[in-house]
């Protein structure tokens, strides 16, 4: 199948789906219960001996009236309906004011208006109004003259509102659910992307920084002449390698949303890039078998405290403390050398993004540095049970 052959397809597609919406299926059903209401009015007008031709003419411009006004409130949107209670009014008086002109023929169209105001007593939550509603057709009973009255539906007005409100109902509940569900999968998508940057900025940039502090090492070991610059270089070479493999699983399970951090393994890994930056590194850990959870939010803060000490510091010494008090897991990095930010209040995506890893688990980041040029860094995550 070509291209236009698919784009066929594909529209023809929507517009079956358009017409199987709720929306659609409702007013599918609204109409051929009005059809089935109308067929009975105009059969009886149109009777041999019931009315005059010039009745006969006014009756049906009346019923497409009356039937207009009814189809307009029964499909109006929430944001417009505020302001149409004039067509109940009117409504009221196109049903009942006819029947001293049309008589018993005109009795059906007491169903409609049985219907529209069950929808009004929808909007405005009135439990008397939809007891007089049901009250429209048996009410025609207590006219004065019996000629005016078709006893079935007189007694069928009600039975007919019901159906047509439940109709109607029913099609705007499954258009809300429709709706609710579009909204779900929209927020999904969005929760979803957001989840894909935030990693992809937290773990992918951790490692790329890393990958240009190593290939900056490995230019510096290439200028000198000794054997044993040659012997690093090589083996700054395994371990770039290494690095790039490990890049690309990290790529793999961002895309695909796996979790596969260690907190023990990245303390291992700080402290080998840290040193191989020459940058004294001292590490104290005094709580283990940390929650799931947990332990991940504390891996994304120690990456990111790294590379901000890899980035945006001259550092000589950095050390990391994990340690637990009174069940509150605090993370510390402390390192000198820290230069100042380029702006007032700058502030990178990567604290942004850990703020509100930390935040869903109900802790927080505190930073300070002094005028001696050491920063410090701190989470505290609470142990969840």
């Amino acid at each position: 199948m070509d291209d236009t052959g698919w784009r066929r397809a594909s529209r023809a597609r929507e517009w079956f789906g358009e017409l199987s919406s709720p929306y659609w299926v409702g007013g599918l059903g609204l109409g051929a219960g009005i059809i089935a209401l109308t067929l009975p009015v105009m059969g009886a007008l149109a009777a041999p001996g019931a009315v005059a031709a010039e009745s006969l003419a006014a009756g049906t411009a009346t019923l497409l009236v009356l039937l207009g006004l009814h189809l307009k409130f029964m499909t109006e949107t929430p944001a417009r309906c505020a302001g149409s209670w004039w067509l109940v009014a009117v409504q009221a008086w196109l049903t009942y004011l006819p029947l001293t002109v049309f008589g018993a023929a005109w009795t059906p169209v007491c169903g409609l208006l049985t219907g529209a105001l069950l929808e009004v007593s929808r909007r405005i939550r009135s439990t008397v109004l939809a007891v007089l509603a049901l009250a429209c057709g048996p009410v025609v009973l207590l006219a004065p003259d019996p000629s005016v009255i078709h006893p079935l539906w007189v007694v069928a007005a009600p039975l007919v509102g019901l159906a047509e409100y439940a109709v109607v109902s029913l099609a705007r509940r499954a258009r809300h659910l429709g709706e609710a569900r579009t909204e779900v999968m929209r927020r999904a998508v969005a929760l979803e992307r957001r989840r894909f940057t935030r990693d992809l900025h937290d773990l992918v940039g951790h490692r790329l920084t890393v990958l240009v502090l190593k290939m900056q090492l490995l230019d510096r070991l290439v200028a000198e002449p000794d054997d044993a610059a040659r012997e690093k270089a090589r083996a700054e070479v395994g371990e770039t390698l290494e690095l790039l493999r490990v890049l690309s699983a990290d790529v793999r399970a961002v895309a695909h949303g796996l979790r596969n951090s260690s907190l023990a393994g990245e303390l291992g890994s700080a402290r080998a890039l840290l040193e191989s930056a020459r940058v004294r590194c001292q590490i104290r850990v005094s709580c283990h078998d940390l929650p799931g959870e947990v332990e991940e939010a504390l891996t994304h803060a120690l990456r990111e405290g790294v590379t901000n000490v890899l980035r945006h510091a001259d550092a000589r010494e950095c050390s990391v403390h994990l340690l637990e008090r009174d069940r509150m897991v605090r993370l510390t990095i402390t390192n000198d050398g820290a230069r100042p930010p380029r702006r007032p209040g700058e502030g990178g995506q990567g604290l942004l993004n850990l703020a509100e890893r930390v935040a869903i688990l109900g802790g927080w980041l505190e930073a300070a540095d002094s005028r001696s040029g050491q920063f410090s860094f701190t989470v505290y995550v609470p142990r969840k049970k």
